[in-house]
């Protein structure tokens, strides 16, 4: 059998609209607002992405960088908080949803911690990190695919 091609994407991006943000607790704002970015997926019972993000929310606005270790501890006292179970908890884990936070253009690495990029407001960060700079590079590779499609058809 010969390999198997695996099409990784170079970038990707899911958005979602839900009803307008009223009367939330904090936590489900978090939440909505992870599902509405695409980094979290509905119905997935594995949200600790949810306190990883509110605890650099929280952060964001001391101005405080985060090491992995203090990111852990306060998604854990978050699930305290709100009597939710330790799924997710590892470590190694928390590495990783920070990762997808880096690789989706919310949270840089900054002198061993992290940090909601260059402590932007939300909606700065996502009008000049996703609104004009991903999404128009996204729409601008699948017009090139579609012309040679076009093209080629």
């Amino acid at each position: 059998m010969g390999k198997v091609s695996i099409d990784t994407p170079l970038n990707e991006i899911t958005l979602r609209r839900y009803e307008k943000p009223y009367s939330l607790s904090k936590r489900e704002l978090v939440k909505k607002t992870c599902l509405s970015l695409g980094i979290l997926q509905p119905g997935d019972s594995r949200d600790i992405i949810v306190d990883i993000f509110h605890a650099l929310l929280l952060a964001e606005k001391e101005s405080k960088v985060l090491s992995s270790k203090e990111v852990e501890d306060a998604a854990i006292g978050l699930r305290k908080e709100a009597n939710l179970s330790m799924n997710g908890i590892a470590s190694s884990n928390i590495r990783r949803q920070l990762k997808r936070l880096k690789d989706d253009f919310l949270v840089e690495k900054i002198n061993g911690g992290y940090r909601l990029i260059e402590f932007m407001e939300l909606r700065e960060l996502f009008e000049k990190k996703i609104e004009k700079f991903l999404i128009p590079m996204i729409n601008e590779r699948i017009k090139e695919y579609l012309k040679k499609l076009e093209e080629d058809i």
